[in-house]
């Protein structure tokens, strides 16, 4: 019973963890560098709140869902 609510408790922390999303510098980051692994230039990436992006393309979520990554062609 012990190892049972042991494993209830890590679960639960876990669950926590996977909720709160990555990080948005990291995620942007991450998605630079797979554009830019396939030779994509003359791009930008921002950071904005969920609803705020105008014309811009989606990429990503962070933050929980309460922010986006936004691409845009320079």
């Amino acid at each position: 019973m012990k190892k049972f609510m042991l494993a209830v408790g890590l679960l639960s922390l876990a669950g926590g963890a996977f909720a709160a999303g990555k990080p948005c510098e990291e995620l942007k980051s991450e998605i630079a560098a797979k554009l830019d692994a396939k030779g994509v230039s003359g791009y930008s990436l921002e950071v904005v709140d969920k609803g705020a992006a105008a014309d811009a393309k989606i990429v990503g979520t962070c933050e929980g869902g309460s922010k986006e990554i936004v691409y845009t062609r320079d």
